[in-house]
């Protein structure tokens, strides 16, 4: 039975797997992303926290994923460029996920049985949802898509 975000691994954005153990020690933001979303400006505010509280043992991890209104049609190639060149996007970026169904990588399986969302739904329901993970790569909070990025200073603080 898997107990933290450090027992998975996923390919990063240029396909390269990376273990999540790589994070352990650092609070952890994961987010699944779109370019081409509503909320999309959203990046600004992630690459803002990223920045902000790098230094103290902060990370922000971001899943594209095309399930949500074909918002992430693009390459990897294609999503790291939009990220870069619109956002000036830093944090790490992970290849195209699917977060919901029977293809959902284990990753977002096991963040959404720990975080359940409105009415205890594990489903997650748009992009931009956000997973606040502790230094011992525990899930924390789940916060809505709508939820700004500035908003979780106090909560990423608190477990810093």
């Amino acid at each position: 039975m898997k107990s933290s975000i450090y027992q998975f691994s996923a390919p990063d954005i240029t396909g390269k797997e990376v273990s999540l153990s790589d994070y352990s020690n650092q609070v952890v933001l994961i987010v699944n992303t779109a370019s081409k979303c509503g909320f999309t400006s959203q990046y600004q505010g992630l690459e803002s926290l990223y920045k902000q509280f790098k230094s103290q043992g902060f990370t922000v991890l971001g899943f594209p994923c095309n399930q949500f209104a074909q918002q992430e049609k693009g390459s990897e190639s294609e999503i790291a460029e939009f990220c870069e060149l619109n956002f000036g996007v830093t944090f790490p970026l992970f290849s195209k996920v699917d977060v919901n169904g029977e293809n959902a990588h284990p990753l977002f399986q096991f963040i959404k049985k720990e975080a359940k969302g409105l009415l205890g739904t594990e489903k997650i329901k748009w992009n931009f949802t956000k997973f606040l993970v502790n230094k011992q790569g525990k899930v924390i909070k789940r916060y809505a898509p709508a939820t700004k990025p500035d908003q979780l200073i106090d909560d990423i603080k608190a477990l810093l």
